[in-house]
């Protein structure tokens, strides 16, 4: 809703989607590129290359929790009332996020691409962590959180489809020997990601200064150490955990993006090794992909308002699993077929799109039932989480597919490839996201939140905030909350380990 009267226009929905250039577009560029561009342009061994996505999920294990909790404080700094505790990291990353291009600059050693890989991902941090608080922030509806979800993923798919589309073009206009291709590519969407955070910037908001100073009145504001709060960090990370819906969430954000990023970081080598096709061919299978992604996030955005998010996630999974089988038939019988190659990809792309779209839809939820437990409001906790698990799944796709291809002999900079390291490919393509695409259907079955659900969670929460007393919750309340947060409703609002305040708390109590 604008700031001014209560709704929210077009310019909203579209400036916070557009995010997604920065979330999904660099995420696609490097998922699909990254690693064929250091062993084939860069000298490095698939296992030195890979490594460097390892390294920068090392850095990440502290740096996406630290920006959570930062960003949940920073209201308390003379910066953070000013420009917002989350925006103000959206503003400082604008001149900061250039250093996208420096990644795609060949002709440097390992430790050059170590530097610049990481100072990205630093910078990636700074601006998803506090973007993936907002539309929680902007409003509580159930409906508008979904329209939101569905702006952010239709701009992804698209900037998807441009991160695939980009480099084939200039492959084809440069020749498949030249590096500035990707050079090119990586400077093109760093003009789109600085203009991209002047929007976002300028037309989402947070929840206001006056909110989060009535939410934290039911705390003490004793002012903790340097020691406490790093404790505070990781306490409050682990016990995310503890709520049923975020864990049921997690097994089909794992099952989800594992898959794909398994997919992604194979299909380049398999499109172009396994299957005799080059560069080009495989970008053009990308961008039709992307293309269908975007439909694929109706789909699920139809499928969660008629069904359910688990369900919706359940549909679109399956569609995925049959595009993998498509390829499998592909490869097995009718290699030579661009044809049905193209079909396969098409059918791949409609899953796709909704596998991204449901675990983010889902995600803008699990704050508020979170809320009913810890009494607090943890958005950063959880943005932290999402993101460190997001990269550092990226990162261990990235990294096993670069193990498994030096094991089986791939050699770097050749243009072709031994009979192992082909099949290696075509396993990896079809079998590992397979099995985790079966483990996120799974996961689906146990998130239980729905438009229903999600009304009796907030009325609940509005009257324990306005002091009611639990003993007077209803009985479908109490069925309703225990079955969204897994805990006995007695155990809810504060009285549990969940949290930093409430486990400090609950030790404090077992010691007297």
């Amino acid at each position: 809703m604008s700031k001014k009267d209560g709704k929210i226009r077009f310019i909203n929905y579209f400036s916070y989607g557009m995010n997604d250039f920065i979330g999904a577009g660099a995420f696609a560029l490097t998922s699909a590129w990254l690693l064929y561009f250091y062993t084939t342009f860069c000298g490095l061994t698939p296992i030195e290359a890979s490594s460097i996505f390892a390294l920068a999920r090392i850095v990440d294990a502290v740096a996406s929790p630290t920006m959570g909790f930062i960003t949940d404080n920073f209201h308390k700094t003379a910066l953070g009332r000013r420009f917002g505790r989350r925006k103000f990291f959206l503003l400082a990353a604008i001149p900061l996020i250039i250093v996208y291009s420096a990644i795609w600059v060949s002709g440097f050693s390992y430790l050059y691409y170590v530097g610049t890989y990481i100072a990205f991902e630093i910078v990636y941090t700074m601006v998803l962590i506090p973007y993936d608080t907002l539309a929680a922030e902007m409003t509580s509806d159930f409906k508008i959180r979904a329209k939101l979800t569905s702006a952010r993923m239709y701009i992804a798919q698209f900037s998807a489809f441009l991160a695939a589309f980009i480099p084939g073009r200039l492959i084809n206009t440069l020749g498949k020997e030249s590096p500035q291709s990707f050079l090119i590519a990586g400077g093109i969407f760093t003009v789109i990601f600085i203009i991209v955070l002047i929007l976002v910037y300028t037309f989402t908001w947070e929840r206001s200064l006056e909110e989060i100073e009535i939410l934290e009145g039911r705390h003490s504001k004793e002012k903790l150490s340097f020691g406490q709060n790093v404790m505070k960090i990781y306490i409050d990370l682990v016990t995310t955990l503890k709520i049923r819906t975020f864990r049921a969430h997690l097994g089909m954000y794992i099952g989800g993006y594992l898959a794909q990023d398994t997919f992604n970081a194979v299909f380049t080598y398999f499109i172009v090794f396994a299957l005799f096709k080059g560069a080009v061919v495989a970008s053009n299978l990308l961008a039709l992909m992307y293309i269908f992604q975007i439909a694929g996030v109706g789909i699920a955005t139809y499928c969660t308002l008629r069904l359910s998010p688990g369900g919706a996630f359940r549909v679109v999974s399956l569609i995925f699993l049959a595009s993998i089988a498509g390829y499998l038939i592909v490869y097995g019988t009718i290699p030579d077929s661009l044809a049905a190659l193209y079909v396969v990809s098409a059918l791949a792309g409609l899953g796709r799109g909704g596998i991204n779209f449901v675990p983010w839809n889902n995600y803008t939820f699990v704050p508020d039932v979170d809320e009913i437990v810890s009494a607090d409001r943890r958005e950063g906790v959880f943005a932290g989480f999402m993101s460190l698990l997001r990269k550092a799944s990226q990162a261990l796709a990235v990294f096993l597919v670069g193990v498994i291809l030096q094991e089986f002999n791939f050699k770097s900079g050749s243009t072709s490839q031994p009979p192992e390291a082909l099949t290696a490919m075509a396993v990896i393509l079809i079998a590992a996201p397979a099995i985790l695409l079966i483990y996120g259907i799974i996961s689906s079955y146990k998130f239980k939140v729905s438009h229903e659900s999600h009304e009796v969670l907030k009325k609940e929460i509005a009257r324990l905030k306005d002091g009611g007393l639990k003993e007077d919750v209803d009985a479908e309340t109490r069925t309703t909350v225990e079955e969204l947060t897994g805990l006995n409703y007695e155990n809810v609002w504060g009285n549990n380990k969940v949290g930093y305040r409430n486990w400090r708390r609950y030790k404090e109590n077992q010691k007297a």
